[in-house]
């Protein structure tokens, strides 16, 4: 798991007042799940970490190549006539 996840979560949960276990209830996942994410363990489930990040209002976003240029086709500027 990225370091930079890690401190993150770690950094909005505590600044949210939370300790693990109050923000383990929160997210609906168990308490160990939280001390896996804050320390790196890279075999956390992905909707188990999408539930954590959803707790602490935490966006995920997806970026690849072909993404974006799918959406840059879809902006196309149309040709005036």
């Amino acid at each position: 798991m990225n370091d930079d996840l890690k401190d993150i979560v770690r950094n909005h949960r505590r600044l949210s007042g939370l300790s693990q276990a109050e923000l383990a209830k929160l997210a609906g996942v168990g308490k160990t799940v939280v001390f896996d994410i804050e320390h790196g363990k890279e075999s956390v489930q992905f909707d188990t970490l999408k539930k954590v990040l959803t707790a602490l209002n935490i966006k995920l976003s997806l970026q690849s190549p072909i993404l974006e240029r799918r959406e840059k086709e879809q902006i196309k500027p149309t040709a005036s006539s």
